[in-house]
């Protein structure tokens, strides 16, 4: 019997994960939260929280529970951000994640590590960590962006 399915190919196919970029606006500045990762690859680094993918679970629903999962956060709105996928950005193999942002301006200190994140910690996003996780220092850069064009439109 064939396990595989009716539609799935003998060629190799990328993973997909879904990373949640979450903002905190406070009369005094604009945090990141980055979670340490206690696992390789890259144990001991800094990067967003986010995971793989269930085979039956809807990406909006994998980002929120990677986000609980790994800083207990919950009720976050986010949204769809970018989708990053450039080779070589994992190195278990080929995978593309969803990215998605939030913004909150309160509950910053509910934060708490769990599942594999050995921490759970706000940045301010002029004081990032360097050589982050995967090819999360080019994530946070698109993010950082992405917001400040948020709040100038909203500005106007």
């Amino acid at each position: 019997m064939n396990k595989k399915g009716k539609y799935v190919y003998d060629w190799p196919r990328p993973m997909v994960t879904v990373d949640a970029v979450v903002f905190a606006v406070t009369p005094d500045a604009i945090k990141l939260l980055l979670i340490k990762r206690g696992h390789e690859p890259f144990k001991g680094k800094w990067a967003f929280p986010g995971g793989f993918i269930g085979m039956d679970e809807e990406l909006d629903d994998a980002v929120a529970r990677e986000l609980q999962e790994e800083t207990g956060l919950t009720g976050v709105r986010l949204e769809q951000m970018h989708t990053f996928g450039k080779p070589g950005r994992d190195p278990r193999g080929r995978q593309i994640t969803v990215v998605y942002m939030g913004i909150i301006n309160q509950g910053l200190d509910r934060i708490k590590a769990g599942d594999d994140a050995e921490l759970a910690q706000w940045f301010d996003i002029h004081k990032l960590p360097e050589n982050m996780a995967f090819d999360h220092n080019e994530v946070a850069k698109f993010a950082i962006e992405r917001l400040k064009s948020k709040i100038k439109n909203h500005k106007s």
